[in-house]
């Protein structure tokens, strides 16, 4: 049995950075207005990290059985996973019928929902910094932690905003029949084009992106958020990006697309998430992948501030982050589990366990994305990642 690990287990963020982290979303959760809590008909109190445990919606409504609940999430095998271990059991125990939606864009389909007036959806997978966008633009509500069991989170696992489903890992990939002697091994490593030549793939967002190139510039993993946030830290990274454009021979998309450019031998060395290279591995294709100088993401249950069944989506969220169904999700998916108790549950097996994101043995060598950061910046970010890579 390993060890349990969350987002602050040893390694990740030391003492400083710790309190530095909680004291920007405490900030970041002040400074959120007050959403449209009467036109939705429920009502909410603003939380700090110090409050979260007893802030949420105020609403004890009965459910009826048979009631219909929406889940949204970004489909493929997520959907498939989630409704065999996660909304398929936890709808039966409560007795919901669950309808399921699957999106390319799950915030700007919330986004049209709800300036449309018709939110549809009673619970969403988001990145969780674009839930802490959410959140501050009304967009999201907060999770109701009377409702919702946090216990067995770490506090970055259980913001206001949204509460854990699943960490992945950005992390770097090769074809192992490319590279038949010394193996890459870091970020930097990708931008050797000398000492690694070969066809390369990157996405086309920044999200992480920007941290990668820091990491690859020689940023250690405890500063990068602090040289992004200073005067001319975005631009670094940037500049870092600029310097390996030439070389990338396909800007992703999709996962799909990610996975297919891996099986069929067009790329050798790609930037992607571990789950996927996991997946091209069992099937046989010929890569590896390392978790050094990774980071570490995390996709989140958020629930809309217009949802049509508050309650139930709250009772739905609260089942489906147990232990148990966390712990099946992880072992279909291949991706971390964040309920802290998961890997005690004995449901993960070993060899699928010591290859996970949030294994300590993974984690202690990657760096956490800042939700706050992202949620902030993204629309700066995204901005000068997308002039970068069209000139």
């Amino acid at each position: 049995m390993i060890a349990r690990c969350g987002w602050t287990c040893a390694g990740l963020l030391g003492a400083a950075a710790r309190a530095q982290l909680a004291e920007g979303i405490s900030d970041f959760v002040r400074a959120v207005v007050t959403v449209r809590a009467q036109a939705v008909g429920f009502s909410w109190t603003l939380c700090t990290l110090s409050t979260i445990a007893g802030c949420g919606v105020h609403n004890e409504s009965s459910v009826p059985a048979g009631l219909e609940v929406t889940v949204a999430t970004s489909g493929g095998l997520i959907q498939d996973a989630g409704r065999t271990t996660l909304w398929g059991p936890a709808a039966k125990t409560l007795g919901f019928v669950v309808r399921e939606e699957s999106f390319e864009n799950g915030y700007q389909l919330l986004r049209m929902q709800s300036e449309a007036g018709r939110v549809s959806i009673d619970a969403m997978e988001l990145p969780s910094f674009l839930a802490a966008r959410g959140f501050r633009d009304g967009l999201i509500g907060p999770i109701d932690y009377g409702t919702v069991d946090r216990t067995t989170f770490a506090t970055r696992d259980a913001p206001p905003y949204c509460i854990g489903m699943l960490s992945a890992s950005w992390v770097l990939g090769w074809n192992t029949k490319h590279f038949r002697g010394p193996q890459p091994k870091n970020w930097s490593d990708f931008w050797d084009v000398v000492h690694f030549p070969g066809r390369r793939a990157a996405h086309i967002g920044a999200e992480v992106q920007l941290e990668i190139a820091l990491l690859a510039d020689g940023v250690a993993r405890d500063a990068v958020y602090a040289t992004l946030s200073q005067p001319g830290g975005v631009e670094r990274a940037i500049r870092k990006w600029a310097e390996i454009k030439p070389y990338i021979d396909v800007w992703w998309t999709t996962g799909s697309q990610l996975a297919q450019l891996m099986k069929d031998g067009e790329v050798d060395l790609a930037i992607g998430w571990n789950g996927r290279f996991e997946q091209l591995m069992a099937q046989g294709t010929p890569m590896d992948y390392t978790f050094q100088d990774g980071v570490l993401v995390r996709e989140c249950w958020a629930v809309p501030a217009a949802s049509p069944n508050r309650h139930a989506a709250m009772q739905l969220v609260n089942a489906m982050t147990r232990a148990g169904p966390e712990a099946r999700f992880a072992a279909m998916i291949k991706y971390g589990p964040l309920n802290e108790k998961a890997f005690d549950t004995g449901l993960i097996p070993e060899s699928v366990a010591d290859r996970l994101p949030t294994n300590p043995q993974n984690a202690q060598m990657q760096l956490a994305e800042d939700d706050v950061w992202w949620a902030i910046n993204s629309v700066r970010a995204e901005r000068a990642f997308d002039e970068m890579r069209s000139l």
